[in-house]
């Protein structure tokens, strides 16, 4: 069963967390295109589809760390050092996507479109937004490169492997 477990987590952190890290690392490239010029029917769809992408994948997210603790359990290392540390990483980077990266985006693609439905320069979000949410981005996909390192590496492990 703990194989089963490892490989659905791993598969499941490939497939969910793998398209939100290129999606989040993309969006703010394509907003800037989107605030140059917001009247760019294929910018604003870019920048939507960007969107989409990062919060359908951010839900399937939630299966990495489910599964996680699925095999963390079976191989009976729910109290180690470097499990408490990529749960707590994980936490932080589930934060830091759901509480500061998608509503930022979203708040992003409602500006563009409110600009696109009317010529309106202060409901353009500021170049401020893009990189903001750069830095975010990159915070997030770092948090989550850690904890890669650290089921990799897995200091103290007496699993074998």
């Amino acid at each position: 069963m703990t194989k089963l477990f490892l490989a659905l987590h791993v598969l499941a952190a490939i497939l969910a967390v793998g398209p939100v890290t290129v999606a989040a690392g993309m969006f703010p490239r394509a907003l800037r295109r989107a605030q140059t010029d917001p009247q760019d029917p294929a910018a604003r769809s870019t920048l939507r589809t960007l969107h989409r992408i990062c919060r359908v994948y951010a839900a399937l997210g939630v299966a990495v760390p489910v599964l996680g603790f699925a095999t963390a359990s079976s191989l009976g290392v729910l109290g180690s050092g470097w499990l408490i540390t990529s749960i707590v990483l994980t936490a932080g980077a589930a934060a830091i996507l759901g509480l500061l990266v998608l509503p930022r985006q979203d708040a992003a693609v409602g500006a563009v479109e409110a600009a696109a439905d009317g010529p309106s320069p202060s409901s353009v979000p500021d170049q401020r937004t893009a990189r903001r949410l750069t830095m975010l981005t990159g915070v997030f996909n770092l948090l989550w490169a850690t904890v890669t390192i650290l089921m990799i590496i897995r200091p103290g492990s007496t699993t074998g492997a």
